[in-house]
């Protein structure tokens, strides 16, 4: 296929910096966007300043290169020191709502969107598996995971409102790779990993490169869609905790809930007792439906084996 002009929000960021690359190597014509600048430009490809965010500086990048495809990456995943819900909701959903009016209003064809398993939400009677025909609920108490279900709500009406822009919506599990440090890799690098007593906490999980070929192939294949990625099966905290060399430590659920409670109060941690939820209700995802795009994903026990092999001392 001929290459295309894509342009890439959240291009700086974890997953942007390899797909801006990999699109790159493809041939396409790539505008790498950003709130800040590349850590290593990538050769070949346009890198431009763009805070989400700002409604103006969207339309102005997206009317100026004119992409064919928008892959929207920007989001905040693990917000920072001094990060608020307010900012957090100006990226993930306004900065969303932004794209897709800039979108509408330039002809852009095609959008590629990196939702999440969190939009479905964190919720102890969650069909196991989940498709992609399930509701998403969300939980409001987690930020990242109300803010991807609103963005699909906002998704879902753009379908019926411009059904000339074609969608392909990534619902993405938990992320590994051997640079990936997020709020689940923290959960698991110390000497003891957390388990709640009574609770099965199944993770799925996907390698980051095969994240980067399936928003790669979503950026050509003709399909269109909503699509779960993770790879098959779940593995438990026993297993992680094994895989990695670590122990576990085995906590009832009150305890450790009024021990975060006490902890956010003196200000000892940024976690707070609705954690307890996020820890023993993993969404489990169905990830069937991805084999049109072309890409196979690993195994979910198979991406715990490769990241055993980078992380464990």
């Amino acid at each position: 296929m001929r290459g295309v002009k894509v342009l890439v929000t959240g291009g700086s960021g974890f997953l942007g910096s390899s797909v801006v690359p990999g699109l790159v190597a493809g041939g396409h014509d790539v505008v790498s966007a950003d709130v800040r600048d590349p850590a290593r430009p990538t050769p070949g490809a346009t890198h431009v300043r763009m805070d989400v965010s700002e409604r103006h500086t969207v339309e102005r990048v997206v009317g100026e290169h004119r992409p064919e495809v928008v892959v929207h990456l920007a989001s905040i995943v693990t917000p920072g020191k001094g990060s608020d819900r307010a900012r957090e909701r100006a990226v993930d959903v306004d900065g969303t709502r932004h794209v897709l009016d800039a979108c509408r209003e330039h002809g852009v064809r095609r959008v590629v969107v990196s939702s999440s398993g969190a939009a479905y939400g964190y919720h102890a009677d969650n069909p196991v598996p989940l498709t992609e025909e399930h509701p998403l609920r969300g939980n409001v108490e987690f930020a990242y995971a109300d803010h991807k279900r609103q963005v699909e709500e906002m998704l879902a009406a753009e379908r019926e409102r411009t059904p000339g822009l074609e969608q392909v919506v990534l619902r993405i599990g938990t992320i590994l790779g051997e640079r990936v440090d997020n709020q689940i890799t923290r959960l698991w690098s110390g000497r003891f990993i957390l388990r709640l007593a009574g609770a099965e906490s199944p993770f799925v999980l996907v390698w980051d490169e095969d994240v980067v070929r399936v928003v790669l192939a979503a950026v050509t294949s003709p399909v269109t869609g909503v699509f779960n990625v993770a790879g098959e099966g779940t593995v438990g905290v026993p297993e992680i905790a094994r895989a990695l060399g670590r122990r576990t430590l085995v906590v009832p659920e009150p305890l450790l809930r009024g021990a975060l409670a006490v902890g956010r109060r003196l200000g000892l941690t940024e976690y707070g007792p609705e954690q307890t939820v996020f820890l023993a209700h993993r969404p489990v995802l169905d990830a069937s439906r991805l084999r049109p795009l072309g890409v196979e994903v690993a195994p979910t026990r198979e991406v715990l084996r490769r990241y055993a092999e980078v992380r464990r001392p």
